[in-house]
């Protein structure tokens, strides 16, 4: 579905904000690829660039790949720009560049929809999703699409069916210069997590598309270059397991129509565990990882913060059993929690050795608005706003002590060794059980094997020959080249060589403790 036509067509420039580099932006994998410059394509921007009138004429770009350029500025009548918290700089920088081409420039998106007050320096604001408010802002902007007096707030009342998105506009994005792609299936979740911003922003009752939708845009992803890949953005992927178990048949059906030409992942709670019939029909659709929001090993931990289904299960059984389907676990892990001990950080440690997760976001507690925790954190004065911090949260236990803790836990845990031991275990414990893949021709294309020789060979002469782990990574890779496992030791290393880059410049005190500090770091370079 499109914006209502015959309006007077306008030129719309989108442009989505660069990142401050991450633990969560994998940036170091990139130069280890066949040309990889920017993580997923932005589900919300393209979105919006699809809905507009058919006949207003629509540009992207995504600052992450390269800035968009005076001259682009200058032909749009108007600037849309859509972004999270820890993009709110990149955010205000595009605004002021917009102005000083004399263009409106309009802001949305999850950040603005929970702290409007952040930019004032906007002309229009659009507060909430795709509904009424963005049928409201089309029609101004067909009227008359110079820049307001006065700041115009649109706020979403009625949301539009999610049966009725179109397909994000990916035919606008460089799809091929994506780590990989990105889907989204519902919006909301059922828990009340108390750090998280997701029920206060998009409701705890899961809205859905169809699978018919899904499918078509897995379809359009493939035909515009994404590749290897793609990732269900839902907040909890099994937030509505009925809607799941309806959606996954099909997924089987589109992976064995298309020769299983990606790999896909999701994010879920720890206690989907408890579904094998979910977890069955997942391996069967070639999902190879789920992101699981374990948060800390330490059950006080997890009832405090209101996260008592991470233990239906217990959290090393779970993992085991989510790892029996050919899946393996990533966690999500947060310090700074009000009930951390001096033990903390070495209870980490000990749970990363016995789940033998590689993969594990560990952040420093950071409040976002619209949660319970900054409601409680206000009540308390504990909410701090100073940006040269690691986090706006006053720890119980003191600062300069819970920074250590996280250094010391990315110091340990990705140590080359002790990662690439744990992605051994991935692959004799866990990738042993993926469903069997047939050597398809999308599979064994000469593009295919183009890119991955190319990714080896760049993996071979950066890190074998110049890195400065070669022995940790040669006892790893001989294993994987005797027995053929070259894919395994293409994809784990591309990840393994941004965490143990990024752990480097943790402990050295030159990157952010959590992906949603506002902390100024030099941002993500976009390629020239």
């Amino acid at each position: 579905m499109r914006a209502e036509g015959g309006l007077t067509a306008r030129r719309i420039l989108c442009v989505f904000p660069r990142y401050t580099s991450s633990f969560g932006t994998f940036e170091y994998a990139y130069p280890l690829t066949d040309g990889v410059q920017a993580f997923m394509p932005p589900q919300g921007i393209l979105l919006i660039a699809a809905y507009l009138p058919e006949n207003w004429d629509v540009r992207f770009v995504d600052e992450n790949i390269r800035p968009a350029t005076a001259e682009e500025m200058a032909w749009a009548d108007a600037v849309f720009v859509s972004g999270m918290h820890i993009q709110q700089h990149q955010i205000i920088d595009i605004c002021q560049r917009a102005h000083q081409a004399g263009r409106t420039a309009v802001l949305g998106g999850p950040s603005v929809s929970a702290c409007p007050d952040h930019y004032p320096m906007f002309d229009y604001l659009h507060i909430g999703e795709l509904g009424d408010a963005t049928d409201d802002l089309i029609r101004r902007l067909a009227q008359d699409p110079s820049r307001r007096r006065r700041q115009v707030v649109l706020t979403t009342e009625d949301r539009l069916d999610m049966t009725l998105f179109p397909i994000p506009a990916y035919e606008l994005a460089d799809c091929g210069r994506y780590f990989l792609g990105s889907v989204q299936y519902s919006s909301g979740c059922p828990y009340q997590c108390e750090f998280c911003d997701i029920p206060g922003l998009y409701g705890r009752n899961p809205r859905l598309k169809t699978p018919e939708q899904i499918i078509a845009e897995l379809d359009q992803m493939l035909a515009c270059g994404i590749r290897g890949s793609v990732y269900f953005v839902d907040d909890n992927f099994i937030g509505n397991r009925k809607a799941t178990l309806e959606l996954l048949p099909h997924l089987v059906e589109w992976q064995q129509r298309t020769g299983f030409a990606i790999q896909l992942a999701c994010e879920a709670t720890l206690n989907i565990a408890k579904r094998p019939e979910i977890l069955t029909l997942m391996r069967e659709a070639y999902f190879t990882t789920v992101f699981c929001g374990i948060e800390t090993p330490e059950p006080e931990a997890l009832h405090a913060m209101h996260k008592d289904h991470n233990m239906m299960v217990p959290i090393l059984e779970a993992i085991t059993t989510v790892n029996s389907y050919g899946i393996e676990v990533v966690s999500g892990i947060i310090l700074g929690l009000d009930t951390d001990t001096p033990n903390t950080g070495r209870n980490l440690l000990t749970f990363i050795e016995q789940s033998q997760i590689p993969l594990l976001t560990i952040n420093l507690l950071q409040a976002l608005p619209k949660t319970p925790l900054w409601d409680r954190l206000s009540r308390e004065n504990r909410l701090l706003h100073d940006e040269s911090r690691e986090s706006n949260v006053k720890f119980l236990r003191p600062y300069d002590d819970v920074v250590m803790m996280w250094r010391m836990c990315m110091a340990e845990a990705y140590r080359p060794e002790r990662l690439l031991a744990r992605f051994e275990h991935q692959i004799t414990h866990t990738y042993i059980n993926r469903r069997a893949v047939p050597a398809t021709p999308q599979r064994a294309s000469k593009a295919n094997i183009r890119r991955g020789m190319t990714m080896l060979r760049n993996i071979l002469w950066q890190i074998g020959v110049r890195g400065d782990y070669r022995r940790a990574f040669w006892d790893y890779a001989w294993r994987r080249l005797r027995r053929g496992e070259i894919e395994y030791l293409i994809s784990s290393m591309l990840v393994a060589h941004h965490l143990i880059r990024y752990a480097q410049r943790a402990c050295a005190g030159q990157a952010n403790a959590s992906n949603y500090s506002l902390r100024q770091r030099e941002p993500q370079m976009a390629a020239e």
